[in-house]
């Protein structure tokens, strides 16, 4: 079928993308329609890329501890980069920030164009997450495929997060919580700090641990600096 929101300038600048990561490039892909319904997304229908993406394995190395150690450099792998439809978004609070009782549907950007990056589980701290997406940013921003305006939903961040215990020789591995769309460097440092302590004192008052099913969605609370669940 016809696709009329994943245009040749989309897959061109995912292409960049994927060419500055050191990505392999697919020389076939194909869309699938992946079916769902959440209030963002009343077609009942997001198109996508899912077994044949754009962009295939690559990588990124950044500079190790805080960002700032350019001799201790850490690769963090590329899984895939995928072409798919943006979803709506959700809002809980009012725009300017006040609380409400409810959520506020906005599908102005429904439908466009989004590059989805998919990283393998190579960080170790909240640091190295922040310094990974500053880097990413700047790269995006340099090949001209996005102003790179986090507050207008430029580029969003969902960090995969799940701790692994060590107690008496045993490893415990906590369940794994995604988060979903931050917009800021500081909600991504703050979300991903505060989920680590959460889970442990969760693992040390339950001890629930990873199953097939454990895990999770949550968001962040950008006032009370905390993570709450979401489905």
């Amino acid at each position: 079928g016809t696709l009329p929101v994943i245009n040749k300038q989309a897959v061109e600048m995912a292409v960049r993308v994927g060419l500055a990561l050191g990505c392999e490039i697919a020389k076939k892909t194909k869309w699938d329609r992946k079916s769902y319904y959440y209030p963002d997304l009343p077609k009942n229908y997001q198109i996508s890329q899912y077994d044949q993406p754009i962009c295939g394995e690559g990588s990124l190395d950044i500079p190790g501890g805080d960002g700032k150690d350019a001799t201790n450099q850490r690769t963090i792998r590329i899984t895939r980069a995928h072409l798919e439809e943006d979803a709506g978004k959700l809002m809980h609070e009012a725009p300017g920030g006040a609380p409400i009782d409810h959520s506020i549907v906005d599908l102005n950007r429904a439908g466009t164009p989004l590059l989805e990056i998919v990283t393998e589980p190579d960080f170790r701290t909240a640091d190295e997450a922040v310094t990974f997406g500053q880097m990413l940013r700047d790269i995006c921003r340099h090949l001209g495929v996005t102003e790179g305006d986090m507050q207008r939903g430029h580029m969003r961040f969902e960090p995969n997060i799940n701790v692994h215990i060590e107690k008496d020789g045993e490893t415990f591995k906590t369940p794994v919580v995604e988060i979903k769309n931050l917009n800021s460097f500081k909600a991504v440092h703050g979300a991903i700090t505060h989920e680590y302590q959460r889970q442990v004192d969760e693992w040390l008052e339950t001890g629930k641990v990873m199953g097939a099913r454990a895990k999770s969605t949550r968001g962040w609370d950008d006032n009370k600096f905390v993570t709450t669940p979401q489905r």
